[in-house]
């Protein structure tokens, strides 16, 4: 067989396996059998480029990143749907159709609480994919739908032109991995699925679509060149021998059907890998739907019935605290069992001690709780009339229940933050942000890496790193002799980092890289800064008295001294590099703005070389800006530039600056 048609082969086995896997839920081969497949194809598409099309299995990964989304003006409107709230609004619905289509079949369908997406085929080929946007222009986010495994690249037998609708949603499985993830990199949580899909699918990088495993469920026809229909559960039967992941429908003749059957789904609402908000009733005759029309909103033969969020009493038993991977104190009520929205309740979170108090939550109280978001049970009131005598309000502990050290309300915020630099609740995170890039640069030691050691008790503190031995790492699962030594030459070498670096991997509040490099410049050993005093601090024009005030009590804590010393003992370096003669420094008080994708760096290797010449990288554009460096889809920031007259370069030309390390 020659290279193209072994090529063409692998396509089309890869994309049966992956309909197999994502659509129908049925694998034939295992996993390692698949990625066999898949890095043969990757190999021979990157020994011969020419074969490469934008239809292979290889190109889910996402491509280059874009700097904004192209409008897409629909060829067919997508429209909203009418809701209704109770049975008598629902039959109301059914007597209107009937007014006009006297015998009226149903098809009812999950509503889908994600993002509504219309996709484009020409020839069998994705061509588009675009958000629903206003309903008659959204955005083109083709790159991120390539992404989606249950997304078919190519489709066999299609019309020369289709355009079909569907819901973009975050299975429940991944929403809550991707949330423990945000968690333990300190990163804010998604309140949903439905924002977590929105954010996923609007990712400039597709690359982080990718990683974030959204899923579709297609449920309509918008365009069809060619192909006669006469119902949509004809249209439906269609989608699936084109190979789609069609939503789940059942047909109905009547809507007293139809109304046991919104009940029964009700039911099982929380059965579905989605979220789901409602039930959608379709008119199921195609011509009839033509006669019916739309009203300026909505179409006139479908409703969408609104499931009203559950809400049951339940007493408060006991409140305890949590302590979260970035070490705010997060307070719940454990209460007596009880079932909700699916599943059975024992607790509902209180948020922190300003909600505890707005609504004076305390043990023995009899709450009204609800799933918010269908999710996370909270409490919604306190049913006062059953609080028994001899209940007292409720008051957040002082220090740590964790680790004993002392807890800190943010200065701007409603949460209570532990202080310990050593709490074993923080310490997955903390040493996560310890061995990051920007930190003491780590290569490869991730979240996942930094779970397997902490499990393994091999370490209680980011200064324990420095204490592994080749041995205990290849024991870790998925590790292996070859990763372990070189995880321990990463640690090793980062004992050689800057003094700035170090500072601001220690995590102190309010310490950002920036600070941390003024603190180093400013007192050149870890303990010169550690030893100074409060005027010290505060007399640095960049470091305000709250910042100096975190800063004084991490150095007093015990947990952040036995960390200094297990540091002091693995030779950590404590010493600023000396600065460079002002010859060296060229970029020295020139400020630079990056925009755009560059080629051969990264951010943050563009910005380093910047500011190891002396000069500052902004995030915008202004008056004081000296160069605008360009890289490919530059966007609005090289528009600011032009209209200030800042000077724009190229790529090109701003690698030939730092080679020759001058201005102009």
């Amino acid at each position: 067989m020659d290279v193209a048609n072994e090529v063409k082969q692998l396509r089309k086995v890869l994309e049966e396996h992956n309909y197999r896997y994502y659509v129908k839920d049925d694998p034939i081969i295992s996993d390692y059998e698949y990625d066999q497949l898949m890095r043969r194809l990757i190999a021979l598409e990157a020994e011969h480029p020419e074969l490469l099309s934008p239809d292979s299995p290889t190109q889910r990964v996402g491509g280059a990143p874009v700097s904004a989304f192209a409008p897409v003006e629909h060829r067919v409107p997508l429209e909203s749907l009418q809701d209704v709230f109770s049975m008598e609004e629902l039959l109301a619905f059914d007597q209107r159709i009937k007014n006009t289509i006297p015998s009226p079949q149903y098809v009812i369908e999950p509503k889908v609480d994600g993002l509504s997406v219309a996709l484009e085929y020409e020839n069998g080929l994705l061509v588009r994919g675009a958000t629903r946007g206003n309903g008659t222009i959204g955005e083109d986010v083709t790159e991120n739908l390539k992404t989606i495994a249950s997304i078919p690249l190519r489709l066999e037998n299609a019309p020369s032109v289709l355009i079909v609708r569907g819901e973009v949603y975050m299975p429940h499985r991944v929403f809550e991995t991707l949330n423990e993830q945000r968690e333990l990199e300190g990163k804010p949580l998604f309140a949903n699925p439905r924002n977590a899909a929105a954010g996923s699918l609007r990712q400039l990088n597709p690359k982080v679509a990718a990683e974030r495993r959204l899923d579709i469920a297609v449920f309509n026809i918008q365009f069809a060149e060619g192909v006669s229909l006469a119902t949509h559960m004809d249209s439906l039967d269609y989608l699936e021998q084109l190979h789609f992941k069609v939503i789940y429908h059942r047909l109905y003749q009547n809507i007293q059907e139809i109304a046991q059957a919104v009940e029964e789904m009700g039911e099982k609402r929380y059965d579905f890998a989605f979220e789901m908000d409602g039930a959608v009733i379709k008119l199921n005759n195609l011509s009839d739907r033509l006669q019916l029309g739309s009203t300026a909103k909505f179409p006139r033969w479908a409703a969408a019935y609104k499931y009203p969020p559950e809400e049951k009493p339940s007493k408060v038993t006991e409140i305890i605290v949590q302590v979260g991977r970035t070490g705010v104190l997060t307070p719940k009520a454990v209460v007596e069992p009880v079932r909700l929205a699916g599943t059975t309740v024992t607790n509902a979170t209180l948020h922190n001690q300003d909600f505890i108090s707005s609504k004076d939550i305390r043990v023995g109280d009899t709450v009204l709780l609800r799933k918010a978001g269908e999710i996370i049970p909270e409490v919604l009131s306190v049913l006062l009339e059953k609080r028994p005598e001899g209940t007292i309000p409720y008051l957040l502990p002082d220090i740590c229940p964790v680790c004993g050290a002392p807890v800190h309300r943010d200065e701007n915020g409603a949460a209570y933050r532990c202080t310990g630099a050593e709490c074993p609740a923080q310490l997955a995170r903390r040493v996560v942000h310890f061995a990051s890039r920007d930190a003491m640069d780590v290569e490869g030691l991730g979240p996942a890496v930094a779970e397997s050691l902490i499990e393994a008790g091999l370490i209680h503190s980011a200064g324990d790193l420095y204490n592994l031995r080749t041995e205990q790492v290849a024991a870790l699962e998925r590790m292996g002799q070859k990763s372990a030594e070189n995880l321990i030459a990463a640690i090793e070498k980062s004992k050689q980092q800057d003094l700035s670096r170090l500072i601001y991997a220690l995590g102190i509040r309010q310490v950002g890289q920036k600070a941390a490099k003024i603190l180093a410049a400013q007192f050149q050993t870890l303990s010169n800064l550690e030893h100074a005093d409060r005027n010290d601090l505060v007399s640095i024009h960049e470091i305000g008295p709250i910042t100096a005030d975190y800063m004084i009590e991490w150095f007093e804590n015990e947990q952040s001294r036995h960390l200094l010393a297990l540091l002091r003992e693995a030779g950590v370096n404590e010493t600023a590099a000396q600065k460079q003669p002002e010859q060296d420094m060229p970029f020295a008080g020139l400020t630079f703005v990056l925009t755009g994708t560059l080629e051969a760096y990264t951010r943050g290797e563009a910005k380093k070389a910047i500011e190891d010449l002396g000069g500052t990288v902004s995030g915008s554009v202004s008056k004081k800006t000296n160069y605008v460096i360009a890289g490919e889809n530059p966007g609005s920031k090289q528009k600011k530039a032009q209209e200030l007259g800042v000077s724009i370069l190229t790529e090109a030309e701003f690698r030939q600056m730092l080679q020759e390390k001058k201005i102009g």
